[in-house]
């Protein structure tokens, strides 16, 4: 919607409450009439006639004000990045969130991106999580998150290394236990085990996205977490 909503702020936990209500209002059909803290728009109408079924829409959220904001304005909401001990502690905040709007938190879809890899070269498919989550662990919000997620010491060593410019400090940051709770690696057994214990602690919607830069393993990976 950037070429039709004029952006004023950047209150973020603002700008993601009217954002939600502009794009509910426009998938109804409806033409957008609206001046908030963060946005205006006026005179916006889709085209099209509005979808049927409407899209549901989701907010990514990761630490508690959003997730709660989450809760309470959206149909569902998206989670990345985080160990399963994480996920209760979440779940309790999007519940929080839809209960202060008067929702069944029951109907709240937690859908959850994961980085999967089906290998038995565990060590490679660290060496390649690891490049990745470094810079991702070194910005503010990604820092504050995965210590807020119990790897306080590693988001420590992380944020000194990124300052430092010391790129294998911010690797070795990047721990074996930090990717193996995050990242779900191993053989289809074991990824299937791990996808099914964030299940069971509240994530209604496994996303598995393969990152190893292989084309066979990446194939590999859909294969054998296909449905069965």
């Amino acid at each position: 919607f950037r070429h039709v909503i004029e952006y004023r702020s950047e209150d973020p936990l603002a700008r993601v409450r009217e954002t939600v209500t502009t794009a509910r209002s426009i998938l109804a059909g409806e033409r957008t009439d609206f001046d908030g803290r963060t946005l205006s728009t006026h005179g916006y109408r889709l085209l099209m006639k509005k979808p049927e079924p409407a899209i549901p829409i989701h907010v990514g959220a990761l630490m508690p004000p959003m997730l709660e904001l989450a809760g309470e304005v959206a149909d569902g909401v998206t989670l990345n990045m985080m160990p399963v001990e994480a996920v209760p502690r979440m779940v309790e905040h999007i519940r929080a969130g839809a209960a202060r709007a008067g929702k069944d938190p029951a109907t709240l879809e937690i859908v959850a991106r994961f980085q999967v890899c089906v290998t038995e070269d565990k060590a490679s498919a660290r060496a390649v999580l690891r490049a990745a989550f470094g810079p991702y662990f070194a910005t503010s919000v990604y820092n504050r998150f995965v210590a807020w997620c119990g790897f306080d010491d590693e988001a420590r060593e992380i944020l000194a290394g990124w300052r430092a410019k010391d790129r294998g400090r911010v690797a070795s940051g990047v721990t074996d236990d930090m990717l193996d709770r995050i990242g779900i690696l191993g053989s289809a057994e074991e990824c299937r085990e791990r996808i099914e214990a964030f299940r069971a602690a509240g994530v209604t919607t496994p996303m598995v996205s393969p990152f190893f830069p292989d084309e066979q393993v990446m194939w590999r990976t859909f294969e054998a977490l296909a449905p069965r």
